[in-house]
């Protein structure tokens, strides 16, 4: 089986690697859009599954995996931070509060496609406008949905508490992954 993994993401990367699976990084030029009459827990599937489809043919011994994350607060899609501003009213947002993170992962073969969602919990204790200058200073949070990284500062000093998986929420439900790349 060669394994191809279609995200530019180091976490994923790393976090795929951790799980003892050799694999191959591809690219995948795809328009992310959610369709506004998707349900939020629907959406990080809709959109690894939308991924996997924009990929070429899979050959017989090949197998993909996309995933995508999704932060939501108060029936609301936070995704990747379009600038500093934006960084910063989204961690405003998270502050003091719970949200949901949603990883979708799909798992695709020559002949079958695999879609499943994880979701997890996440409540931040209040964070200072010193502490949003400095983490994004620091630790630049542009690439990531909600503008912040568990694995990072942010998660270490101001998550309070989280329900369900901590890869998830780092964007990749390796639990998941695993039990279905060893189904295959």
């Amino acid at each position: 089986m060669k394994l191809l993994l279609a995200s530019q993401s180091p976490r994923r990367k790393e976090l795929l690697s951790s799980l003892g699976f050799a694999f191959k990084v591809v690219k995948i030029d795809c328009e992310e859009i959610i369709p506004e009459h998707l349900k939020i827990e629907e959406a990080a599937a809709y959109l690894s599954e939308l991924k996997a489809d924009a990929f070429r043919n899979l050959v017989d011994d090949e197998v993909l995996l996309t995933a995508d994350t999704v932060v939501a607060i108060d029936n609301q899609i936070l995704g990747k931070p379009k600038d500093k501003e934006d960084a910063q009213n989204m961690l405003r947002r998270l502050s003091g509060k719970t949200h949901q993170v949603y990883t979708g992962i799909t798992i695709k073969t020559a002949d079958k496609i695999y879609t499943e969602t994880d979701v997890a919990d996440v409540t931040f204790d209040e964070i200072t406008d010193e502490e949003i200058e400095y983490y994004i200073q620091n630790y630049k949070p542009f690439d990531k949905a909600g503008s912040y990284g568990i694995q990072e500062w942010l998660g270490m000093a101001k998550i309070k508490t989280m329900t369900g998986s901590f890869y998830t929420i780092m964007g990749l439900p390796t639990h998941l992954v695993y039990k279905i790349l060893k189904e295959i």
